[in-house]
């Protein structure tokens, strides 16, 4: 094989484990979004509609989000550390 098709390769391989690694992290930022921020900003300004939660239900279920999302984030990391030089 030649250098070009070495090069080639792994741009596409290095193009590759990017997407990956962006899909893990949009992944992540929309567990945030949906468990994170969407449930504080409605219990800050009270616009719940279904049944009340308690304060314990709403802090665990962000710990849950928080976790899983930056678990993706974490995870998003490690698969950039396949880039290849």
């Amino acid at each position: 094989m030649s250098d070009a098709d070495d090069t080639a390769r792994r741009l596409v391989t290095n193009e590759r484990t990017k997407l990956t690694a962006t899909y893990l992290n949009t992944a992540a930022g929309g567990l945030f979004t949906a468990g994170v921020v969407a449930p504080l900003v409605a219990a800050v300004f009270g616009l719940g509609t279904g049944p009340h939660l308690s304060a314990l239900t709403l802090v665990l279920g962000i710990a849950i989000f928080l976790a899983a999302s930056g678990s993706l984030h974490l995870a998003a990391r490690t698969v950039l550390k396949g880039l290849k030089p």
